[in-house]
């Protein structure tokens, strides 16, 4: 039995492509208490107020940057690779230029930067994605270049296909 997708083969995600996507995430403190306690990181610049407020420039407790990449690539998965990823190969670059707070609305979009076939897997490609994660203000917090294994369409109906 064939799952459904909403990913995209690699013969779609061809260089210059542009993703905006759909989803947006409003990060929570309860979403920074819990997965900053659940990763055993006990930096008190994601935790304690007083902290952050008194000997911080930032004033208030930051959101863990490792949630906020997190969230930043599940956003991207419905539209780039649900159900058409071989595997995630590893990040080129991640860079955070802007701090992420309680309360802050990510949106992502997301631009294709190169695409090969496989030299050694024939209906696969690598695909370079780079991932950026702006804010309600418009300011750019994450940055990902990643690299993933994807899947050739294997019906060969893909965009630029022919069957």
């Amino acid at each position: 039995m064939s799952r459904p997708h909403t990913g995209r083969w690699f013969e779609e995600l061809t260089p210059g492509l542009v993703i905006p996507h759909a989803i947006r995430r409003t990060l929570t403190e309860s979403d920074n208490v819990a997965f900053t306690t659940m990763t055993m990181n006990p930096a008190w610049l994601h935790l304690d107020f007083d902290y952050a407020e008194n000997e911080t420039e930032f004033g208030r407790p930051l959101v863990n940057s490792l949630l906020t990449l997190g969230v930043v690539i599940g956003i991207s998965v419905h539209e780039t690779t649900l159900g058409t990823t071989v595997a995630n190969l590893g990040f080129r670059e991640v860079t955070f230029p802007a701090p992420v707070f309680h309360g802050d609305t990510i949106r992502v979009e997301t631009e294709v930067l190169e695409s090969r076939p496989s030299r050694s897997r024939p209906g696969q490609g690598i695909v370079t994605f780079e991932h950026r994660a702006f804010n309600q203000s418009d300011v750019c917090v994450c940055k990902a270049v990643r690299d993933a294994l994807m899947r050739k369409d294997p019906d060969g109906q893909a965009v630029g296909e022919t069957p």
